[in-house]
């Protein structure tokens, strides 16, 4: 029998103990008391009859009639108080007081039952403590262990505990393995991309020197966006194997979003899209600049593909102890609300994209700060446009 069961039992008896030594007290009590009131009766009449023996009649009369009285007759009656006799003058020869020692009784396995179930009580908050300091070590990635001497009430709940924390554990160890094989496929095509691409723009370069005309440019283009795709794929590969370094340095706002908007000066200015960007100071956080740059390109790139000719993509920073803030917003009819909570999805296109991508430069945006402890989030403006939401948290 486990020890569960075996308190189960115990308690059990316990009650039923204590019930039946409470019935047979009663019990006792209720026969000692009629025996004494019998016994006082009784003397008081033989003391009757010797003093008058004539008497006899009336006192078996008065004794057959007092039998007759029922149970409201008789309580509350106080005719000898007149005579100045008390209560207490009449409790000759009865048994110990009873009522007194039930409640001594009660008071006494009270106090028992209160003990008890205070070191039930502590045991119970002590196994809990065990078990969350357990689940804290595992959040921690410090491993941990719960060591049980015996069976009780929270054994089935800690071998569910052990068990669940053993198949996150297998899980989370799969899904690293995953994450790694397709961190490594993703780089290796991105490498058998990149030979292709080389031999393909070198023989664009003997082309240009034969043929100048549109076609080769529209081959140029193709290339340079395939160029592109070949760089992001080769940067989330080594964003997901975790080989991507990052150079930290102090990173001036105001500086990497120039700097982002000069390397998309010439499609700007084809669009005759304008980037405003004020100088609010010097704000700086901890970072690559040149991974910032490069995301913030993507943000900007996204903010311009969605932007009307003659338009603006505007910019804005702030920064406080806790964190450097980065708004960048367009003039545009803004983000799908259905594509929102999916847009920093690689390989995700939302209902209103434009162009010819395939959905990895927000994806891309989102895994450079993140791995400068930023994080970044898009919505609608309540005037229209898109917004794109950037806070850098200090290490």
């Amino acid at each position: 029998m486990n020890e569960r069961k075996r308190k189960k039992v115990m308690l059990a008896f316990s009650i039923g103990f204590i019930f039946l030594c409470m019935v047979c007290i009663s019990a006792f009590w209720l026969h000692s008391y009629r025996q004494a009131a019998f016994e006082h009766i009784s003397a008081f009449c033989e003391i009757l009859m010797e003093a008058d023996p004539k008497a006899e009649q009336q006192v078996l009369s008065a004794l057959k009639e007092y039998h007759s009285l029922t149970e409201q007759e008789i309580n509350g009656n106080d005719f000898l108080s007149q005579y100045g006799y008390s209560v207490s003058e009449f409790c000759k020869g009865l048994p110990f007081n009873i009522p007194v020692f039930l409640f001594a009784l009660f008071f006494v396995l009270s106090c028992l039952f209160f003990i008890s179930a205070r070191s039930t009580d502590k045991q119970n908050r002590k196994r809990i403590a065990e078990l969350t300091d357990y689940l804290e070590q595992v959040n921690l990635g410090t491993g941990g262990t719960v060591i049980q001497t015996q069976e009780d009430d929270f054994s089935h709940l800690q071998d569910e505990i052990y068990k669940t924390v053993t198949m996150l554990y297998q899980t989370k160890e799969a899904a690293i393995t995953a994450r790694k094989r397709f961190a490594e496929n993703l780089e290796n095509i991105a490498h058998q991309l990149k030979t292709p691409i080389t031999a393909a723009f070198l023989s664009l370069q003997l082309m240009e020197k034969t043929d100048s005309g549109d076609y080769a440019k529209q081959i140029e283009k193709q290339l340079k966006q395939l160029n592109r795709l070949e760089e992001s794929l080769l940067a989330l590969s080594k964003i997901d194997a975790g080989t991507l370094l990052l150079n930290y340095t102090k990173v001036d706002i105001y500086t990497a979003l120039n700097l982002a908007a000069d390397n998309l000066n010439d499609l700007l200015r084809k669009e005759n899209i304008f980037v405003e960007i004020p100088d609010k100071g010097c704000i700086e956080f901890s970072g690559d600049l040149e991974w910032t740059m490069e995301a913030l390109i993507n943000l900007l790139k996204n903010c311009m593909e969605h932007s009307k000719p003659g338009g603006s993509i505007h910019c804005d920073y702030t920064g406080n102890p806790l964190y450097a803030e980065i708004l960048i917003w367009d003039e545009g009819a803004g983000f799908d609300p259905e594509d929102i909570p999916h847009l920093f999805e690689r390989f995700y296109r939302g209902k209103r994209a434009v162009g010819n991508g395939i959905g990895i430069g927000l994806a891309l945006a989102r895994s450079v700060f993140e791995l400068q402890n930023g994080t970044i989030t898009a919505h609608n403006l309540q005037a229209g446009g898109a917004c794109f939401e950037i806070r850098v948290y200090s290490h």
